[in-house]
């Protein structure tokens, strides 16, 4: 008897559908078929004693399993369940009518309770592409997927509940995800909340907390450049504090590259709080861009990144192979991972916020306590190429805070009150894209520069002036007129003016040095 049971693949945020055929017939063997690999084979055996342990029977039979189709490869422990089931509806031991409604994943223990899987998000829009009823998947994984519309999701703990479903005999509304409580723990948050800064806790750098703010409105990149101790790294963590929340078409796309990276399972809902991922300086190149075998490619730091901040500390003792690979994703907003049969594309739209030492030693423009040498400051900042500097829009030299400040400690702004300006631009621009597929003013194109950012006569004549006098590239003059459309935007200023064309370049002091 032959049953078809609907499964799923990830791949990059999507997924694909897998079939899995069981076939029980004369003979004796079980046989797995459709290019899966050695985590899939191992199942079988797996399989086998979680089905004896829920008090079935595997027939003397020949089985033989398919995952089609056949020329794609597949990974991981998800086809577990599917294969169960096939086996129990193929011997007869149960009649499943409702098994070829529903999209099955689950990873199988050998008591028979079914534990989570990566990807459950894209599992779930899949389902309901395809038209079918709903998706049954591990509880903590259903979790996720509970605010996919049109589809039933079901939250499951052993294959007899997953079986309970497919009878379609007795109501299982208690296991739809919707109705099912949200476990504790859930998805990585932005920053432990112990670890978030408040700006009114950070003495002085006035001039550093109003770049960031402008930055944070409209998700420019940052870098900070200041002596050991001057606040680089509290700044940082106080961005997070400043960011707004992630709207449903943002939280979604985050959320759904945190399902593939299996980082998201045990969380009811999407995700809405902004990622900040920190990861060190010496990370390897597969880990900040993404990388895997064939097309098994997982997200990376860029990604996991999405709609947040990449905070990447000691930027200059990064590998200078590692800092270059930066470009494409900044610019263009994705990072595409090729491999010899299969291309993966992952968004890649994040702030980066970088920090750095002005010298070997740190303490450059800080009076004589700097002991290197000219060339030695040449050569360790010039780690720093143009083609990456040319991207980062708000560019910042951090001081150390004087005693007399430190001691007085006069009060400072909040976070909360910058965190209302912040989200009042990003309002203004969320209504100014909303025939557009981007969100912020960083995003834009040429074509949606010069449809959003109209310069009068004044700002023209400026930017020409900077343009000849600082020597800015191309790249470096349309960041500046989206930097003063933030600006303006921070203000609720319908028009660029030459006050924001001045403020924007001002940020930009690096491209002088470099």
């Amino acid at each position: 008897m032959l049953i078809n049971i609907i499964a799923a693949k990830c791949v990059g945020i999507g997924a694909t559908p897998v079939t899995v055929e069981v076939d029980i017939n004369k003979g004796i063997g079980i046989h797995l078929v459709g290019l899966a690999d050695a985590s899939v084979r191992e199942s079988l055996l797996r399989t086998i004693t979680a089905l004896q342990a829920a008090g079935y029977h595997v027939p003397g039979r020949k089985i033989v399993i398919n995952l089609a189709p056949a020329d794609m490869h597949k990974k991981g422990g998800g086809y577990d369940l599917p294969i169960a089931l096939g086996i129990i509806a193929a011997s007869a031991q149960e009649e499943l009518p409702l098994l070829g409604d529903y999209l099955v994943m689950g990873e199988l223990g050998l008591d028979g309770s079914v534990r989570d899987i990566p990807g459950a998000l894209p599992l779930a829009e899949l389902a309901a592409s395809l038209g079918l009823r709903g998706c049954i998947l591990p509880y903590g994984s259903a979790l996720e997927a509970a605010e996919v519309p049109t589809v039933e999701v079901y939250a499951v703990r052993s294959l007899q509940e997953a079986l309970r479903v497919l009878r379609g005999g007795e109501l299982a509304t208690d296991l739809l995800a919707g109705n099912c409580r949200s476990c504790p723990g859930g998805a990585e948050e932005a920053l432990p909340r112990g670890q978030v800064m408040d700006f009114a806790d950070i003495v002085g750098q006035g001039t550093a907390k109003r770049g960031l703010e402008v930055a944070a409105a409209g998700s420019h990149n940052v870098i900070m450049v200041g002596a050991p101790g001057s606040g680089k790294s509290s700044l940082a963590r106080a961005l997070a504090g400043i960011l707004p929340p992630m709207d449903r078409k943002e939280a979604l796309v985050v959320s759904k590259i945190y399902s593939v990276a299996g980082k998201g399972v045990m969380r009811k809902g999407l995700m809405r709080t902004r990622p900040f991922r920190s990861p060190h300086y010496s990370s390897s190149m597969a880990a900040m861009l993404g990388g895997g075998s064939g097309d098994n490619v997982m997200p990376g730091e860029v990604s996991l990144a999405q709609s947040g901040v990449l905070f990447l500390d000691e930027y200059m003792q990064m590998p200078k192979a590692l800092s270059e690979a930066l470009r494409g994703p900044l610019e263009d907003r994705t990072v595409s991972i090729s491999r010899l049969r299969s291309k993966v594309v992952y968004p890649a739209s994040f702030m980066l916020v970088a920090a750095a030492n002005p010298c070997p030693c740190g303490y450059y423009g800080e009076g004589d306590r700097c002991n290197c040498s000219p060339g030695a400051r040449h050569g360790y900042f010039g780690k720093l190429s143009g083609p990456v500097l040319d991207r980062i829009d708000v560019q910042l030299w951090l001081h150390s805070v004087s005693p007399e400040l430190l001691v007085r400690h006069e009060k400072e702004e909040s976070s909360a009150e910058v965190a209302a300006r912040v989200l009042q631009a990003r309002d203004i621009q969320a209504e100014r894209f909303r025939d557009e597929d981007i969100s912020v003013n960083a995003e834009m194109n040429n074509s949606q520069l010069r449809r959003y950012c109209l310069l009068d006569r004044n700002c023209e004549a400026l930017l020409e002036k900077l343009m000849k006098r600082s020597g800015f590239s191309a790249r470096a003059y349309t960041r500046i007129i989206k930097m003063a459309r933030t600006i303006a935007d921070l203000e609720g200023a319908p028009e660029i003016s030459v006050a924001h064309i001045s403020e924007a370049a001002g940020y930009r002091f690096l491209d002088k040095i470099i």
